[in-house]
């Protein structure tokens, strides 16, 4: 047996009948990875790989603290306008970054909205979200923060098959010195998790790897890949904004289906109703053009009765799939359409 190995096993011995660890010990971080080493070798990790790896990682509490100090209040604490959110977002800067980035790649955008059927604008607003556009992708050692997440044990179900996922890319050929990011896991141009790397990364310049930490053509195919392999739509808008009348009547169009993810995202939502019935019942708008009469819509009014409200399609469902929160979705949609106004 290697000597690490055996140490760590050593110390798992040596935490036996104390129940979790709860003390953030370098010998209880061994004995987490000695126990990990067996799992991982359980789904496909080569002992190359793990030989090479587990003995490297340190316990980071830096990590921890930065998961602990998320912000998160209680399930029924108020809900803020979107406004500041959306000035801070969508303002000057972003768009303007957005629109040369937008020109400069606009020749892969091409290609890749014909790939996909995602319009290039979407993904180059993502890409602004996620990174600013390339400018900032973080600088945590993946392997590392994973390590450190799933032993703290809090979200280890989320944490160890990301780090799993990890030490996969690295059996692949994947340099570890590439493969840094958030102090969470999320890496890469798109802030792709690991798991969502090895699941929908593509080769975007043709060059036959999927190189999202370096290539922007490689970062915004994976990105339209993964919008379409959430159901994205060809040729439908994520949604447009509209004026709701003084007079309309909110209850009768009330949701009352309950979401199993993201609940409380969803539950801000209206029903589902055409565009021709919402037109029907007094909806106007911005912009002055109606969408398909066929094509389902729910309303949302982020800042309240009297101010902007959106009729949001299939593909704002999209877009929240890769990242669950109304102020995200909203803020991709309307940089999309101010890169491309």
């Amino acid at each position: 047996m290697r000597s690490w190995l055996r140490a760590a096993l050593l110390a798992l011995i040596a935490l036996a009948g104390s129940g979790p660890a709860t003390a953030q010990s370098e010998p209880g971080f061994r004995a987490y990875l000695a126990e990990l080493h067996g799992r991982a070798l359980a789904q496909g990790v080569s002992a190359r790989t793990l030989d090479a790896v587990l003995p490297t990682l340190t316990y980071n509490p830096r990590v921890v603290a930065l998961d602990r100090d998320q912000p998160g209040g209680p399930i029924d604490s108020p809900i803020p306008p979107f406004a500041p959110y959306r000035a801070t977002h969508v303002n000057a800067e972003r768009i303007g970054g957005g629109r040369t980035t937008y020109q400069r790649l606009r020749p892969r955008l091409v290609e890749i909205e014909r790939r996909f059927g995602v319009p290039g604008k979407v993904a180059i607003a993502i890409y602004g979200h996620e990174t600013g556009y390339g400018s900032f992708t973080g600088d945590f050692d993946l392997a590392r923060s994973l390590a450190t997440l799933a032993y703290e044990g809090r979200r280890r179900a989320l944490f160890e098959p990301e780090l799993i996922a990890t030490l996969e890319m690295i059996d692949r050929g994947i340099p570890r010195s590439t493969l840094v990011g958030s102090w969470a896991g999320a890496f890469g141009y798109p802030q792709f998790l690991p798991s969502v790397y090895l699941r929908l990364a593509v080769d975007g310049d043709g060059d036959g790897r999927a190189e999202i930490w370096r290539s922007e053509a490689d970062a915004l195919a994976s990105i339209a890949n993964y919008l379409e392999n959430a159901g994205w739509r060809r040729g439908e808008p994520w949604g447009i904004a509209v004026n709701v009348p003084r007079s309309f009547d909110r209850a009768a169009i009330a949701n009352r289906t309950n979401a199993t993810r993201c609940p409380r995202v969803h539950e801000r939502h209206s029903r589902w109703l055409t565009m021709a019935e919402w037109r029907a019942r007094g909806i106007v708008p911005q912009g002055g053009g109606w969408p398909d009469d066929g094509m389902m819509a729910s309303l949302l009014e982020p800042d309240g009765p009297g101010n902007t409200a959106y009729l949001l399609t299939n593909n704002y469902r999209v877009i929240l799939d890769y990242n669950c929160s109304n102020f995200y979705a909203l803020s991709v949609g309307l940089l999309a359409d101010e890169i491309t106004r």
